[in-house]
């Protein structure tokens, strides 16, 4: 097997997909963040669009994380894509599905206000009504099987994991699938050692850096 090695950063929900894929395939690979407001030299010349995740493969790099997802899955056992390409087709579509609901996460992050907030709360729950009505019975969303589907949607989960400690935002009312798929992927070992023990803090203090109004509710919210 190739020498693996992640660029990473502490937070971001592109890079907790690799390392997912990498841990549910039991693949061993050295792990290096970077503080991407202030990063080292060396990784603004292997990375061509100066994000993250970065995977060297030898002296090899690879970006974007669906891409990385893919080389994994293409190298190392076992597959977390199906073996039918038309349903693998269909597993890859709703990837990228994640990735829009990331886009509108973001923006439901950095809302600047209470009513921007509301507006992309409510795009973020249209989001998840569509999602809801494709699961099936679970625990994951090809049922018994873990896939990079599940790989994809567990950092989105994660970040409602951290603000229903203060709150209920409300985004699942009404989702029951949706609630326990997130139940199922937050009690997989793969996805909770996906970050660090003080993600939460890491991921409020960036909240607050950027002066959104997410994080004023949570601040005004005590600790459930």
């Amino acid at each position: 097997m190739p020498k693996l090695h992640l660029i990473s950063h502490e937070i971001c929900p592109y890079v907790q997909r690799a390392v997912i894929a990498l841990l549910e395939k039991q693949a061993p690979f050295e792990r290096t963040n970077v503080n991407l407001g202030n990063p080292p030299e060396w990784f603004l010349k292997i990375s061509p669009l100066g994000k993250v995740p970065l995977l060297k493969v030898d002296e090899e790099v690879i970006f974007e994380s669906a891409v990385i997802c893919e080389y994994l899955d293409e190298t190392i056992a076992p597959r977390l894509h199906p073996a039918d390409p038309l349903v693998r087709a269909r597993h890859r579509a709703w990837i990228e599905f994640a990735s829009a609901v990331l886009v509108a996460m973001w923006e439901f992050n950095t809302a600047p206000d209470g009513a921007t907030l509301e507006t992309k709360g409510k795009d973020l729950q249209a989001k998840f009504a569509l999602l809801e009505k494709v699961l099936g019975a679970g625990p994951y969303f090809a049922g018994s099987a873990f896939s990079l589907v599940d790989a994809a949607f567990a950092p989105i989960f994660r970040y409602f994991d951290v603000y229903e400690r203060f709150t209920d935002l409300g985004i699942f009312r009404d989702l029951p699938k949706i609630q326990a798929w997130r139940l199922a992927l937050a009690a997989r070992p793969s996805v909770q050692q996906a970050v660090a023990g003080d993600y939460p803090e890491k991921l409020l203090g960036f909240l607050s850096s950027r002066n959104s109004e997410l994080a004023r509710r949570l601040a005004a919210a005590p600790p459930r």
